[in-house]
């Protein structure tokens, strides 16, 4: 959903303490922006440490090329404008890229719903767009630590990295408890006991590893043409489709970039639009139609609730990891 709040008319319109120290920008976009639906796969969980719903304004923690930034973002939908706030050596840099990271070039020419169900999501989402952090790590390395574990296990892992090894966001968000990701250096650093205390078994960790080592190397596919970036991520070892694809949505604006190999993508789709669950083979042939555009096809049906009836008891965590409470 939007992010509610007041329009900020007038010179003297109250601002929280520490205001007069951030950096502002106002964006009109010129159509619905839905920020919570846009933003919703960047937040690892309901205890995402980098996302803090507070005052009516979503803030974020990021570590942005310049440094690192809390954001503040307000959507205005009567006066039809964002306005955002960023505090941090890296304010300029997120509120630079603010409209690239809300969709702003996500270009859905050429699409067209097939199944009166995807037909039905896009009226009901016309703020969505596919957004395009350009900020790889940030996307990367939590799909990481989410690969073949349920989300309980994998959002309180990447959770408990956050908190122990990642930084307080600076200015105001600091003080709302926002945090941001650790860097490279810092997640390279991270000894292996470190990981397991987390809940992140060595698989992952050492995964986690060989991405920090060339994390410059990753960050230069946000300018990649597509192919060449989803090639440069599956080139190391431990990153697959999956993963790949988890990234490319939120970091490289892929539209086309859908979550094979998912416990639940696949059966999930294909029950929306056959009345039947699928594997991935029944998928790549239902979503033939919309080559170029799969991700939307996903992202719309997840928007719009469109699960399969579950039949029993959620998939319980596994328990052998030394998870510190």
């Amino acid at each position: 959903m939007t992010t509610p709040g007041r329009s900020p008319r007038g010179p003297h319109r109250a601002q929280p303490a520490g205001f007069s120290r951030a950096r502002r920008r106002v964006w009109r976009p010129g159509a619905p922006v839905d920020v919570g639906a846009i933003w919703g796969p960047l937040r690892r969980g309901a205890g995402d440490p980098c996302w803090v719903v507070s005052g009516g304004a979503l803030w974020r923690g990021l570590r942005t090329p310049e440094g690192s930034a809390t954001l503040r973002v307000v959507a205005h939908a009567s006066d039809g404008l964002v306005e955002a706030h960023a505090w941090g050596a890296g304010a300029d840099w997120v509120l630079g890229h603010l409209p690239l990271m809300l969709g702003a070039e996500d270009d859905a020419e050429g699409f067209v719903p097939h199944h009166d169900r995807v037909a039905l999501a896009l009226r009901r989402h016309p703020g969505w767009r596919v957004p395009r952090t350009t900020l790889v790590m940030e996307s990367l390395v939590p799909a990481v630590v989410e690969q073949k574990v349920t989300g309980q296990e994998a959002f309180g892992g990447w959770g408990r990295i956050v908190r122990r090894f990642g930084d307080l966001a600076p200015g105001p968000g600091g003080a709302l408890g926002v945090r941001v990701p650790p860097s490279a250096e810092q997640l390279a650093a991270i000894p292996s006991w470190g990981w397991l205390r987390a809940g992140v078994s060595p698989q992952r960790s050492d995964t986690v590893a060989r991405v920090a080592r060339v994390a410059g190397r990753l960050e230069e596919t946000s300018g990649m043409p597509l192919p060449q970036a989803r090639r440069r991520l599956v080139s190391i070892p431990g990153v697959g489709v999956w993963t790949a694809a988890e990234t490319a949505q939120r970091a490289l604006g892929d539209a086309d970039a859908v979550s094979f190999g998912d416990y639940h993508v696949a059966a999930n789709i294909g029950w929306a639009l056959t009345g039947r669950p699928m594997d991935d083979h029944g998928l790549v042939e239902v979503l033939r139609p919309y080559a170029g555009h799969r991700y939307r096809v996903q992202r719309l049906l997840q928007l719009d609730g469109a699960l399969r009836p579950r039949r029993g008891p959620r998939m319980a965590p596994r328990g052998h990891l030394p998870v510190a409470r």
